[in-house]
């Protein structure tokens, strides 16, 4: 009878520790994503460039974990492998290793109070684009239809809900709107033309898997308020101004060193993930590289 009773309650304990935890709904949803991208879409995704994303971006976290004395933990870096996939494209094995390597090294050498700055995938990508030309950002690959961005916005607000960071998604793509909707007023252009854009499938994968990330989001609501909002508005500049259809992911970059001094303006409590489910016997596991167990 207690061993029935220990099997059930193990078996809660590790059903409660998926559903809490917002990177198990993540890496399943960007998962969905890679695979309707290759078989729907066609993206031309070699299996060396998922493989080198996955080696690279989980060996690097190890390595780092074992230096900083932490427990490694493999869900924040399969999220940056999944991401680099999507986004990142290259002919070459050794750019797709080098962009996994940046974007986890990025955590543990670029930080603030403990605080890394910039979001991993979003690091590794624009380094990547900015110094080899080798490596770019394919955002134009999954179009803009209205069943996908239905399908994208759904799940990512299952994700951003989990995680307590839906103000931001919805704060930026509510200021994008209003961008390109002013814009099309402005210049007299059919309003068919911004209805297109919001439901660019980049733009949305952007507001809901990439700047969403709580950790490198500032602290308290008014805070990832207005920061959702600069980015809009760097991106819009970027993407109109300067015709760089990556625009909305290069502004998060660009954006990201001011998050240190937006939570020094408006305070807030620092995001945790929750709790391993093994937290009771090995100690809790925090994705902070000067957060340890106790």
């Amino acid at each position: 009878m207690g061993l029935f009773y220990n099997t059930k309650h193990n078996a809660r304990a590790f059903l409660s520790g998926l559903t809490r935890d917002p990177r198990h709904y993540q890496i399943a949803v960007l998962s969905s994503l890679i695979g309707l991208g290759l078989f729907h879409y066609a993206f031309a995704l070699p299996w060396w460039h998922v493989a080198a994303c996955l080696t690279s971006t989980l060996g690097t976290q190890a390595f780092a974990d074992k230096l900083t004395g932490r427990a490694f933990d493999p869900r924040s870096p399969l999220i940056s492998a999944l991401s680099l996939t999507l986004l990142l494209r290259t002919g070459s094995i050794w750019l797709s290793l080098t962009a996994g390597v940046l974007a986890i090294s990025s955590k543990y050498l670029i930080r603030w109070r403990g605080k890394h700055i910039f979001n991993p995938a979003n690091f590794g990508l624009v380094i990547m684009a900015l110094l080899f030309t080798g490596a770019w950002i394919s955002p134009g690959q999954w179009g803009a239809t209205p069943l996908l961005a239905l399908l994208i916005a759904s799940l990512g607000g299952v994700v951003t809900g989990r995680a307590k960071r839906w103000d931001i998604s919805l704060a930026l793509l509510g200021s994008y709107a209003a961008l390109v909707f002013g814009q099309a007023l402005w210049l007299g252009d059919p309003l068919a033309i911004p209805m297109h854009q919001m439901q660019s499938g980049a733009l949305l994968v952007f507001a809901f898997f990439m700047i969403s990330d709580p950790r490198t989001t500032p602290d308290a609501r008014t805070g990832r308020l207005i920061y959702a909002a600069l980015v809009a508005l760097i991106g819009f500049i970027l993407q109109f101004g300067f015709h760089n259809s990556a625009g909305i992911i290069l502004a998060l970059i660009l954006t990201a060193p001011l998050v240190p001094l937006i939570d020094m303006q408006w305070r807030g409590r620092r995001y945790h993930w929750p709790q391993s489910i093994r937290s009771a016997h090995k100690g809790v596991y925090h994705d902070d590289p000067q957060i340890s167990a106790p």
